[in-house]
């Protein structure tokens, strides 16, 4: 692994709601705006784009850590923002604080944790895990 990055570095993308990021579960729609889930799966891409300039070949990056605060909703057709800041990196942990916003709209914030760990010390966790 190798850091380019100092805290306060950010990376960002653009993510259009649509009704497949609206909250609903077997029983059905319970909202029409964007899940949690879905939000969760934008803040998690918004800090691996950090990852994936940091980890060698043979190494890959594992979620340990994911928390988010709702402000506000994020409507079907809202262009999103979606913000990662570098926050600390120790050792081979990495943590990033998250802002997701509609134009000027704040929908949520929050952190994501990733570690980077070898592909083989993943694949060998994963697979004593199921044992």
């Amino acid at each position: 692994m190798h850091n380019p990055f100092k805290e306060g570095d950010t990376k960002a993308f653009h993510k259009l709601v649509t009704q497949a990021d609206f909250a609903q579960f077997e029983a059905g729609l319970v909202h029409p705006v964007c899940s949690t889930f879905s939000l969760a799966q934008a803040m998690e891409w918004a800090s691996r784009l950090f990852v994936l300039d940091m980890k060698e070949p043979d190494e890959e990056g594992i979620g340990t850590m994911l928390h988010i605060d709702h402000h506000s909703p994020a409507f079907l057709g809202e262009n999103l923002l979606v913000e990662a800041t570098f926050k600390t990196l120790s050792g081979n942990a990495l943590y990033c604080h998250i802002a997701v916003k509609a134009g000027e709209r704040l929908v949520a914030t929050g952190q994501t944790g990733q570690k980077i760990l070898k592909k083989e010390k993943i694949h060998r966790l994963l697979k004593n895990s199921r044992n």
